[in-house]
C-alpha cells in the first residue's frame, strides 16, 4: 500500500470511528433523556429593535432530530463504503461498513425504544416501526452508494453531519425550553470577527512565505492603542462619535502595521527565524501592554473609555427574516470585514500584485529570476497582515468590549492561524472556519444560560478543542505554500 493510499485508508478509519462515537453518543442522548413527547422553540426574531419582518417560531420534536441524524449517518457509511470499494478493492469494504450499520443498529434500537413508550410495549407495533425505519437506513445507505459512483464529494454529506449534530444537540439542550436561534447566530458573527480578522493576517502573510505567529500580539497590541486614540478624543478633545471612532481605528493600524513591519525586518531582512521573532513580538506586546494599561488606564479612567459603535442597518436587506439581523444590522467594523475579505481574494487571485505574491510564497528563486522584488513584496505583505490584525483588534474595543483588559485577546489570534489552515489558505475558506470557531465561542455561552448539565469548564473549552480538532488534520491535508517559513537568500 503506497504511502498515499495508506494516508486515506486512515482517514476513512477516523470517520468511521468519529461516526460510531457520534451515533453511541446519540442513542445514550436520546434513550436517558429525551422524551418522545419533548419538543423545542426556536424564535427566530430577533428582538423588537430589529427592523426584519416577523416570522412564526420554529418548533421541532427533539427525539425526531436524533433518527433523521441516524439516517444521515447511515447515508454517510454507504457513501464512504462505496468509495472505499472503489478505490482499495472489497478487502477495505467492511472497515467504512461499519458506520453504515451502526446507523442501522442505533436508528433501529432507537426506534425500539420510542415504540415501546408510545405504544404502551405493544410488540407488534414496535416491530412494525423497527421494520419501517430499517428500511429507511437501508434507503440512505443505497442513496449514498449512488451519490459515490456519481463522485459527489464526500466533504458535503460530512458537512451535514457536523451541522446537523450541533442541532441536534441543541435541541437536546433546549428541549421543553425555546431559545433564540437569530441571536444565537448573530453572536456566533460577531465572535468570529476577530478570528476572521486574524485568519485573513495570516493569509496575506503566509502566501508571501512568511509565517506569522505574532498575530495575537499585533491585535493586543492594536486593542490598547485603539481604546488609548479613541478615549482621548472622545472624553479629552470631546469629538464626536465617529470622530473618536476613526481615531481609534487610527490608532489600531498603525499599531497594527509597526509590529507587522518590525516581523518583516527581523524575519526579512535579519532573517531570524520567524517562530522566534514572533514569539517575542507576542511576548514584546503583552509587556508592552501590560506596563502602560497599569500605569496610564488604570490610573485615568477615562482614557479607556472609547465607547462602542452603534449597529447600522442597510436598508432593505435588513428587513429579511433571519437573514438580515444576522448580517445586515451589524456594526461598521463587520462590514469592514467582509469588504476586506472580499478586497483580499480579489488582490490575491485576480491582479497581478496576487500573483507575484503567490509566485513568491511558493518560488521565491523562480520569481526574483523573472524580476520580481522578493523582499519589497514580503515587506508589503507582512505590513498589510499587520494592519488587518490591528483591524481585529480595533474590532474587540470598539465593535464588541468598550475596554481595555490585560490579555483580552485570549489566543484570537492563535485560533485564526488554525482557521487559516483550516480554510486551506484562502480568504472565504479562512472566513468559513472563523464562523465554526464563533460559533462554538456562542454555543458555549448559550448552553450556560441554558444551564445544560454539562461543567462549565467544558463549555468554555469548546472553541480550543474545535481548534485542536481542525488542526488534527480531520479536515484533510492542508498544503501551505511551497516556500512557507523559509528564508530567502539572493545569489
Amino acid at each position: 500500500m503506497d504511502k498515499r493510499r495508506k494516508k486515506f485508508f486512515y482517514a476513512l478509519i477516523y470517520a468511521g470511528a468519529a461516526l460510531l462515537l457520534a451515533l453511541c453518543l446519540t442513542l445514550c442522548a436520546t434513550a436517558t433523556y429525551t422524551q418522545p413527547e419533548q419538543s423545542t422553540t426556536f424564535v427566530l426574531n430577533a428582538g423588537s429593535e430589529s427592523q426584519a419582518l416577523p416570522v412564526g417560531d420554529l418548533v421541532l420534536p427533539s427525539a425526531m432530530t436524533w433518527y433523521v441524524y441516524g439516517l444521515v449517518c447511515a447515508f454517510v457509511g454507504g457513501w464512504q463504503a462505496a468509495r472505499l470499494l472503489q478505490r482499495n478493492g472489497w478487502a477495505l469494504l467492511a472497515v467504512s461498513a461499519l458506520a453504515g450499520i451502526a446507523g442501522g443498529v442505533w436508528a433501529a434500537t432507537g426506534a425500539l425504544y420510542a415504540a415501546v413508550l408510545l405504544m404502551g410495549g405493544e410488540v407488534w407495533a414496535g416491530a412494525a416501526l423497527l421494520t419501517g425505519l430499517a428500511g429507511l437506513v437501508f434507503l440512505a445507505g443505497l442513496a449514498g452508494l449512488v451519490c459515490a459512483r456519481r463522485r459527489i464529494s464526500l466533504s458535503i454529506a460530512l458537512t451535514a453531519i457536523a451541522i446537523l449534530a450541533v442541532f441536534a444537540f441543541l435541541i437536546w439542550a433546549a428541549r421543553d425550553r425555546s431559545t433564540n436561534l437569530t441571536g444565537l447566530l448573530s453572536s456566533a458573527l460577531l465572535r468570529s470577527v476577530p478570528i476572521a480578522l486574524a485568519a485573513l493576517s495570516g493569509v496575506l502573510c503566509e502566501r508571501c512565505a512568511v509565517i506569522n505567529i505574532a498575530i495575537e500580539g499585533m491585535m493586543l497590541t492594536s486593542a490598547f492603542f485603539a481604546a488609548l486614540f479613541g478615549s482621548v478624543a472622545a472624553n479629552i478633545w470631546h469629538w464626536p462619535s465617529w470622530a473618536a471612532f476613526i481615531c481609534g481605528l487610527f490608532g489600531a493600524l498603525l499599531a497594527g502595521a509597526l509590529l507587522g513591519l518590525l516581523l518583516a525586518v527581523l524575519a526579512v531582512h535579519f532573517k531570524v527565524d520567524q517562530i522566534i521573532a514572533g514569539t517575542a513580538i507576542n511576548i514584546l506586546a503583552v509587556g508592552l501592554t501590560s506596563f502602560l494599561s497599569s500605569r496610564i488606564l488604570s490610573e485615568f479612567q477615562n482614557l479607556n473609555n472609547p465607547g462602542i459603535l452603534n449597529r447600522v442597518s442597510i436598508p432593505l436587506l435588513s428587513r429579511i427574516p433571519v437573514i438580515g439581523p444576522i448580517f445586515f444590522e451589524q456594526n461598521v467594523l463587520v462590514y469592514m470585514l467582509f469588504a476586506v475579505m472580499a478586497i483580499t481574494h480579489i488582490m490575491l487571485f485576480y491582479t497581478r500584485w496576487g500573483l507575484r505574491t503567490r509566485a513568491v510564497g511558493e518560488h521565491p528563486r523562480a520569481a526574483d529570476t523573472l524580476g520580481i522584488d522578493v523582499f519589497k513584496n514580503r515587506y508589503v505583505n507582512v505590513t498589510l497582515g499587520g494592519m488587518v490584525a490591528g483591524l481585529g483588534g480595533a474590532f474587540l474595543i470598539l465593535g464588541s468590549v468598550g475596554r481595555f483588559d490585560e490579555m483580552m485577546t485570549a489566543g484570537k489570534g492563535f485560533i485564526g492561524l488554525a482557521a487559516m489552515i483550516f480554510g486551506k489558505w484562502m480568504p472565504f475558506g479562512a472566513f468559513g472556519a472563523a464562523l465554526i470557531f464563533g460559533f462554538a465561542d456562542a454555543l458555549q455561552t448559550r448552553l450556560a444560560i441554558l444551564q445544560v448539565a454539562i461543567p462549565s469548564q467544558f463549555l468554555l473549552m469548546a472553541p480550543y478543542l474545535v481548534t485542536m480538532i481542525a488542526l488534527a488534520g480531520v479536515i484533510g491535508e492542508a498544503i501551505p505554500p511551497a516556500a512557507d517559513g523559509q528564508p530567502y537568500e539572493k545569489q
